[in-house]
């Protein structure tokens, strides 16, 4: 049944004659389906009141979903005095238990943040030609929800998302302390929220409605909203703000759905109440389940999400950080907006003498930027009772400090650090998902468990997956032509959802040479129409080694540097400098040069989150961006497998780290594996690096290497034969007294202010 609510004007004459026609349009051919007609003599009474008709069209199977954007044409016709045409769709979102359903389909929305960033124009977009280009390139990415955080979009924006079946969920404008006493405020927020949905309520695409970002305050006022709108629009689904009280009020009774990074509290250093694996080091301990666990592909949010009672999505997931591409993106501003962040930043790397790097840096963090966001989302999909994600972002967001979270820049163009269909592996309607214990193995069989997450209205049942596992050639991302190991799991099930399909054993792993090797699943196709879903995995496989330091021939290691060893070096000695807590603890001046090891790359931004955690007595996170490595076929690598950039390898080697500025010494020294430092900073930061010390040889190793984890082994063993071997040449002599000097004396800081953020925390 579809209802049609109008209003006459008062100077409509007796005799005329209005005419409402449904009609449903199949590309050319047009064909009405309803129609009514009234003479205006029998509505007069109704003049400049609203007046409702309703339409049976039972009989039209056409629905509208994100699978067929079925539209209907609604014609208002006056007959020989005005004609009126909008658009509908007929559909029905509705929850069940943890789930949305659109038409009885299972779905899963997933979401894109918008904070309507146009640059070029300095205003949203107002064509539906511009907003079909937008939400286009969006769906390449296998976006089919929008979440617009505290505004809502134009007409246009609802027309292009109809025509293209992606699922909008626009806010009230609002940002703060829901204050019922506040009776401007209320009055405002009210009566906006009415207007949005009697302007833009036909549209299909608007399914869902939030009252405002992180919104905390009167819970019973933002009720008294929701009940209001219900009654206007009881189709729509509610919520009372995007990540309200920032999660830690839980599920309220009014909430059709709750959009949020936790359901409930947590105590500080646990996250049993997560539903993202990221987060500031303000609000979670050690910046959330991502850094702090050792990497795996089984890890999901079902302790959060379980307890629910309506569907939950994941507010914000993402926000990683890459380093901007200053060559690239500044020409980009021909609009009325110019990027004076954007030269900002690029002026501090230049003063830093590392403006050669900022390619380099903008790739590799990017990167592993892209690896981050597959992890995160992955874990959404691995949750049996999630019913979606919202990234921060997709989109870079210039304002707020400015934070490069995209894999898009901020004018939409793409940072040739992943493609559509990289990125469609992990995000989009049925992802094949391989649960690994771990992802550096070492003589012992590995397992992983294959599920597939299913939300593409089809059943899957009989449909084969194939896998392989293919060494990668060296320090490179080629595989080898022919798996060394491969097979085939069929799907049993033709269940929605996330379901089993079976285990991969490979119990040769003791056989497997050393080196890194991929994962490969991927649908097998009967006919060359049929869509082939893939996903792969990075897995690296490590010799046995008992003691690395076994290896140590004629190096002297040591945790601290001192004059006792600098004589050593002066005579000849090569040394391996190692320094640990204790080192740190007794020498303050080389500590106050060095950060925090960060596995990932930076939240958001690191200057507001600096002043959050800060103000409230919270740990700074490092604030680094991830490694860049130089020469990934240093011979250091030998065992250890790595690209220019952090990949799962390195977690043990950067959450151990200080990593030691450069800052000091020549502008031209590069260390063999640098860690990358913000936009704010700009440190030249050194984790592993070496010099000729007078007659000597110095390796410096900023992490500590004395692990039992075999890739650690690995990194330490290959350091030391290296050391041991003649290719152990340092390129870049200096003196004992220039050294210490360089790295003791104090690094200039960039002077920050505060940059503060709304939500309380």
């Amino acid at each position: 049944m579809a209802q049609v609510t109008f209003r006459c004007t008062p100077n409509l004459k007796r005799k005329d004659k209005i005419i409402f026609s449904v009609i449903d349009t199949d590309g050319d051919k047009e064909k009405i389906i309803a129609q009514k007609s009234f003479p205006i003599a029998s509505l007069l009474h109704e003049q400049d009141k609203d007046a409702t008709i309703h339409f049976d069209l039972s009989e039209t199977s056409k629905r509208w979903s994100e699978f067929h954007p079925n539209l209907f044409r609604l014609k208002a016709e006056i007959v020989g005095k005005d004609i009126y045409e909008t658009t509908f769709g007929l559909t029905k979102m509705e929850t069940r238990n943890h789930h949305f359903y659109v038409n009885d389909t299972l779905t899963f929305l997933r979401g894109k943040h918008d904070a309507c960033v146009w640059p070029q124009t300095g205003h949203v977009a107002m064509k539906t030609d511009d907003w079909k280009e937008y939400l286009t390139q969006l769906s390449t990415y296998g976006i089919n929800h929008i979440r617009f955080h505290s505004w809502c979009p134009p007409e246009a924006a609802f027309q292009a998302a109809d025509e293209l079946g992606i699922y909008l969920q626009p806010e009230l404008p609002f940002w703060g302390d829901f204050k019922a006493e506040d009776s401007t405020l209320m009055t405002f927020l009210l009566k906006e929220g009415k207007n949005i949905i009697r302007t833009y309520g036909h549209h299909p695409s608007f399914q869902m409605m939030a009252l405002g970002n992180e919104l905390w305050g009167s819970i019973e006022a933002m009720k008294q909203f929701v009940d209001t709108f219900r009654k206007m629009a009881p189709e729509k689904l509610y919520t009372f703000g995007s990540n309200f009280y920032l999660g830690y009020q839980g599920i309220k009774p009014g909430m059709d759905y709750f959009t949020t990074c936790r359901i409930g509290g947590e105590g500080w250093g646990n996250y049993n109440t997560h539903t993202r694996g990221s987060f500031a080091f303000a609000d979670v301990y050690d910046g959330g389940m991502l850094n702090h666990f050792y990497p795996n592909s089984t890890r999901n949010f079902d302790l959060a999400c379980d307890a629910a009672n309506v569907p939950v999505i994941s507010h914000e997931t993402g926000q990683f950080q890459t380093y901007p591409d200053f060559e690239t993106e500044i020409p980009e501003y021909k609009g009325v907006l110019y990027p004076y962040n954007m030269m900002t930043f690029q002026r501090r790397l230049q003063k830093a003498g590392l403006a050669d790097m900022a390619k380099a840096f903008h790739d590799a963090s990017g990167k592993w930027a892209v690896q981050l966001y597959k992890a995160d989302i992955e874990m959404d999909l691995r949750t049996k009772n999630m019913a979606g994600f919202q990234l921060l972002d997709i989109q870079d967001y210039p304002g707020q400090g400015s934070a490069y979270v995209g894999i898009l820049d901020a004018n939409m163009q793409t940072k040739g650090i992943t493609t559509q269909d990289e990125w469609k592996q992990w995000c989009y309607n049925t992802v094949i998902l391989a649960e690994l214990p771990k992802f550096c193995f070492s003589d012992e069989t590995i397992l992983a468990d294959i599920k597939i997450a299913n939300y593409s209205g089809a059943s899957l049942k009989g449909k084969n997956i194939l896998w392989g596992l293919s060494r990668k050639n060296g320090n490179t991302t080629n595989l080898s032509d022919t798996p060394i190991v491969q097979g085939q799991l069929t799907v049993n099930s033709d269940a929605q959802g996330l379901i089993s399909v079976g285990t991969i054993c490979i119990p040769q792993a003791k056989n497997l040479q050393s080196g890194r090797y991929s994962l490969t699943l991927t649908t097998a196709s009967s006919d060359n129409n049929e869509e082939v879903y893939r996903n792969n995995y990075s897995i690296w496989v490590y010799p046995s080694i008992d003691k690395a330091e076994a290896e140590k021939g004629k190096v002297l290691i040591t945790s601290t540097l001192n004059d006792a060893v600098a004589n050593k070096l002066k005579r000849g000695a090569v040394v391996l400098w190692m320094p640990d807590s204790t080192t740190f603890a007794n020498d303050s001046a080389l500590y106050k040069n060095t950060v925090g090891g960060l596995f990932l790359t930076d939240y958001w931004n690191w200057r507001m989150f600096k002043t959050i955690s800060e103000n409230n007595k919270k740990p700074v996170s490092p604030g680094t961006l991830g490694l860049y490595i130089a020469n990934p076929l240093h011979p250091i690598f030998t065992d250890f497998p790595t690209d220019s950039y952090t990949s799962w390898q390195w977690f043990d080697a950067t959450k151990n780290s200080r990593p030691l500025m450069l800052d000091n010494l020549d502008k031209k020294y590069r260390p063999i594996v640098q860690v990358i430092d913000n936009i704010e900073r700009n440190h030249r930061l050194g984790l592993i690096f070496e010099f000729q010390v007078g007659k000597g040889k110095l390796m410096v190793c900023m992490t500590n290497l004395r692990s039992k984890l075999p890739e650690t082994k690995a990194l330490y063993r290959g350091i030391l034969r290296y050391m041991n071997s003649d290719a152990f040449a340092p390129a870049t002599q200096i003196s004992w007294e220039e050294l210490k000097k360089g790295l003791t004396d104090n690094v200039d800081e960039n002077q920050l202010k505060e940059l503060n953020n709304i939500s309380q925390y």
